[in-house]
């Protein structure tokens, strides 16, 4: 995740806010419809309630947050047919991507990848999940990126975005961080070969994996709400 630099290159208060922000959502540590309290944020990375007032506001035109009236901002929690919304439009997005990226490949980007398998690893051995979420982000976009797409790539973006919540329950089971990790050594392995469909297969099944996990969640809270 990249940072926006103030005057100084230092990145601002309202980007340390969002940052911030993000990764709590991402480990889980803000869940669904949990309230977001400014001042406790403030404090933690030593500043106003003003840039986090702003990051919040950025994250709810993400979808990531809702604003309740009288309650403030909550992590949005997002029903079973948003998340299969969700991941179809990922699909139908990123395995564009791909199939655009492909004549782009080169070493120097398997090098990179190989490189977030490893952090990867590292992390699923250490149990730091956001760690882990934060290089499959890295391992993903590595490969839409070459696609020369900024607009489509950010569209991609926005929909990993709206479901960081979730993303921390599927790590959280060992069995998950295994079949992930396995199933981007496939992955490269195909894209080395020059097999981009069959890439795109195993990219399928990665997220569809994901899909059933979270819906094995999702489904009893909805029926108990």
């Amino acid at each position: 995740m990249t940072s926006a630099a103030g005057g100084n290159g230092r990145p601002t208060a309202q980007q340390v806010a969002l940052d911030h922000l993000r990764r709590r959502i991402s480990d889980g540590t803000l869940a669904p419809d949990e309230r977001i309290r400014q001042e406790r944020i403030a404090e933690e990375i030593a500043a106003s309630v003003v840039p986090v007032r702003e990051a919040l506001k950025t994250l709810e035109a993400e979808g990531q947050v809702r604003y309740v009236p009288h309650r403030g901002y909550q992590v949005r929690r997002l029903g079973l047919a948003e998340l299969l919304e969700t991941y179809h439009l990922r699909q139908l997005l990123e395995d564009d991507a791909i199939r655009q990226a492909c004549p782009h490949f080169d070493d120097g980007l398997f090098e990179a990848l190989e490189a977030e398998m490893a952090t990867m690893e590292t992390a699923a051995r250490e149990v730091d999940l956001v760690a882990m979420a934060e290089a499959n982000r890295r391992f993903h976009f590595l490969l839409y990126e070459r696609s020369g797409m900024p607009r489509m790539t950010d569209f991609i973006r926005q929909l990993w975005q709206s479901t960081d919540a979730y993303r921390a329950r599927y790590y959280a089971e060992p069995g998950h961080r295994d079949r992930v990790n396995e199933e981007h050594r496939q992955i490269v392995a195909a894209l080395r070969a020059g097999a981009v469909e069959e890439a795109i297969a195993l990219l399928r099944r990665h997220r569809d994996a994901a899909v059933d996990s979270l819906r094995r969640v999702v489904e009893p809270e909805e029926s108990a709400s």
